[in-house]
């Protein structure tokens, strides 16, 4: 059985790494990157926390090992349901089985200047992206002359009050209460300004109320102001306009407010909905296909807890990934291909931290809630095992035990040559002229 699976991310890998050994399968991993990244840590990679190698991991060091599991780098570009073959980047692939786990991306609501202006987080490059125009702003920020452009250089606006949008809020406050006072001492951040930004009531929406408000005291008592009930309505490079009409001046918007599936071309319309997902069966089985599954992100499943599809998270797909691969091999042995399992998510618990010593765990059954220190020291350890790799995962322990005891890490470089002198170039708040990204 030919089984190719397009994208490397929790779900994919989980799928290549199950079917790794097995008699019967060749599985052929795609994917556009060729490192497995560990998407729940990119702010701290965006913040300096830890180093982009500490969270990526070489696919093709995970099947050193493997007889039947080979990787190719390429970009998927269309399906060809009725000849089984894809075409990529790197030309023509079969296949006997099709698994997309291709993941999702930055989600801008169709918003173009939004997308032009504001900086995503949705892969490790991106991340690093981040951490440049951090430290860009800051070291412009030093010299600036001009006092409501300093402000503007200082002042951070995070769309989306989910994990990533609270994580990311509460690592920019620990920045500036602890470390970059001493990068730069020239710079009065008591005027360096954090915004998190929420549509909904409540930050953490999709976690217990008790979490949310947790997570909401927590950014507060670090000193980001958070927004709820308000959407941003445009963000043109200066200046962040709300929907209720106010706006902030901000150098940087960090957009962590949705994403949408990544799906190539060659699938039905009639199959997409919200969210760019593709409609799939209880087996991952995309709906009118006999040989086409997809995974995580980009899969709705509809079922009786969730009907309008699975949250988007690692464990739903692992969780998705790890069935397919049983209900493969029991096609494969057609000992039992007419027993094919249904999948149902098991919810093992969600949890985020908001800073040192502050986190949130809501576990379901039985239904407990808990933060602080203990719920801190728990998501450590979770995230600690579910990085690829025992030098990543004793690397990026090192990184956060030095970093408790010394409030620091000595990560935020610039690695490519994009100063400008900024006291040299007419930046004229009023026009519009801003551009740092450019």
């Amino acid at each position: 059985m030919k089984v190719l699976i397009v994208g490397g991310g929790f779900a994919g890998l989980k799928l290549a790494r199950k079917l790794n050994n097995k008699p019967g399968f060749e599985v052929t991993l795609l994917d556009k990157v060729n490192y497995h990244q560990f998407q729940p840590l990119f702010y701290q990679v965006a913040t300096a926390g830890l180093d982009a190698s500490n969270i990526s991991f070489p696919l093709r060091k995970v099947f050193h090992k493997s007889k039947n599991v080979r990787f190719r780098l390429g970009v998927l570009h269309e399906i060809v349901a009725d000849q089984n073959k894809v075409t990529t980047s790197i030309g023509d692939i079969e296949y006997d089985i099709l698994v997309l786990a291709t993941g999702a991306d930055t989600n801008f609501f169709g918003n173009e200047e939004l997308a032009k202006n504001a900086q995503p987080m949705k892969s490790t490059a991106e991340a690093l992206q981040l951490r440049h125009r951090l430290i860009e702003n800051f070291e412009h920020a030093v010299i600036a002359k001009d006092e409501n452009l300093k402000k503007q250089l200082l002042t951070i606006v995070v769309v989306g009050g989910g994990p990533t949008g609270v994580e990311l809020g509460g690592a920019l406050a620990e920045m500036k209460r602890y470390t970059l006072p001493k990068d730069y001492p020239e710079i009065d951040f008591h005027d360096m300004n954090i915004y998190l930004i929420e549509g909904s009531p409540r930050t953490l929406a999709a976690m217990s109320e008790k979490s949310s408000a947790d997570s909401r005291q927590y950014l507060e008592r670090l000193g980001v102001n958070v927004i709820t009930n308000t959407v941003v309505k445009n963000y043109d490079g200066n200046t962040v306009t709300l929907m209720n009409g106010e706006t902030i001046d901000t150098a940087m918007v960090i957009w962590a407010a949705g994403i949408k599936g990544n799906l190539p071309k060659g699938v039905d319309p009639e199959l997409i909905v919200r969210g760019n997902r593709l409609k799939v069966d209880r087996q991952s089985k995309v709906i009118g296909m006999n040989n086409i599954y997809a995974l995580g992100d980009i899969a709705s499943m509809s079922t009786e807890l969730y009907p309008n599809g699975h949250p988007q998270v690692a464990s739903a797909a692992i969780q998705q990934a790890d069935l397919l691969a049983d209900n493969l091999q029991r096609i494969e042995s057609r000992s039992s291909p007419n027993n094919l399992v249904n999948f149902e998510y098991n919810d093992k618990g969600s949890m985020a931290t908001v800073g040192r010593n502050l986190a949130v765990v809501d576990i379901p059954k039985p239904k407990i809630h808990f933060k602080g220190f203990f719920a801190w020291l728990i998501w450590m350890g979770l995230h600690l095992m579910l990085i690829l790799g025992v030098k990543n995962r004793l690397f990026v322990f090192l990184n956060w035990f030095y970093n408790y005891f010394t409030y620091d890490q000595s990560l935020r470089l610039l690695f490519k040559n994009t100063y400008k002198e900024i006291n040299n170039r007419e930046l004229k708040l009023e026009s519009g002229e801003l551009n740092l990204r450019s």
